[in-house]
């Protein structure tokens, strides 16, 4: 038993009732797609989504705030849910089935509880701090997840979302060498390169711009399964603007070569 059990299976309940949603809106030929003011879409689904989880955790947890990627931030206090309704939206949006739900509970700042529902592939991922990381489609059918023990970059495998995004933190050639040097790379993008590290099956993931709510959710699921989760400052967590998740053995290295502290000689 930990602290957030409770917690992790209203996690759950809220998972099971949004897929109802989304799954109902995913390749629906009248699905209504606008564009944000960042130039970002969103679909209706992202609405009803997100409305479902608000009003949901309205009657279950009044006292907690909330943040969401599409209605912002309500309520004030030290546990707060953060939401990214559909993460994947572009994805979403084409029929490609690599999207997912996004559920996180922050208390004093650090992500106790989070996890990752991703209905069009039958996968769902979740953690609770002290509980370990785990992968199923339910509490009582679920397997326990463990980061790889690879610990050479040139034995390595690594995901990401796109390589012209780097140029964003002026980090592009040292991405592009470091992607040189692994024995693999893909681009799984998303929250999946988080999950399938957390899985062991990827040993280095990272992004150069991301939300909290992009990422509040994958910081447990990382650390319970081994790993390590920080910004390209080597802050731990999700507040950094981007992210560097490894098995941790891999994470001095890769930090040391695409990272963003300032490393220059001082005094």
């Amino acid at each position: 038993m930990t602290a957030y059990d409770d917690d992790l299976r209203l996690a759950h309940v809220l998972a099971d009732a949004v897929e109802r949603v989304t799954m109902a809106r995913f390749r629906a030929e009248d699905l209504v797609v606008e564009s944000k003011p960042d130039l970002t879409p969103v679909t209706d689904a992202d609405r009803a989504a997100e409305e479902h989880i608000r009003a949901q955790l309205k009657r279950t947890r009044p006292r907690d705030a909330v943040q969401g990627e599409e209605f912002g931030s309500t309520g004030h206090g030290p546990r707060r849910w953060i939401i990214d309704p559909i993460d994947g939206t572009k994805n979403f949006v084409r029929g490609v089935p690599v999207w997912a739900t996004l559920i996180a509970l922050v208390d004093e700042d650090r992500p106790v509880v989070g996890l990752v529902s991703a209905p069009a592939l039958s996968r769902r991922w979740w953690a609770a701090t002290g509980s370990g990381a785990w992968s199923g489609r339910s509490l009582s059918a679920a397997k326990r997840i463990h980061v790889s023990q690879v610990s050479s970059v040139a034995d390595a495998s690594m995901s990401y979302s796109s390589t012209g995004s780097w140029r964003k933190v002026a980090r592009h050639e040292e991405f592009l060498r470091l992607a040189d040097d692994c024995w693999r790379t893909r681009a799984y993008g998303d929250f999946w390169s988080y999950m399938l590290l957390a899985e062991g099956a990827v040993d280095i993931a990272a992004e150069p711009a991301l939300e909290e709510y992009d990422m509040a959710a994958l910081v447990p699921v990382v650390t319970e399964a081994g790993g390590r989760f920080t910004s390209l400052d080597g802050r731990d967590g999700c507040w950094g603007g981007n992210a560097l998740a490894t098995n941790g053995y891999l994470h001095d290295e890769v930090l040391a070569r695409i990272g963003t502290a300032d490393r220059s000689p001082t005094g």
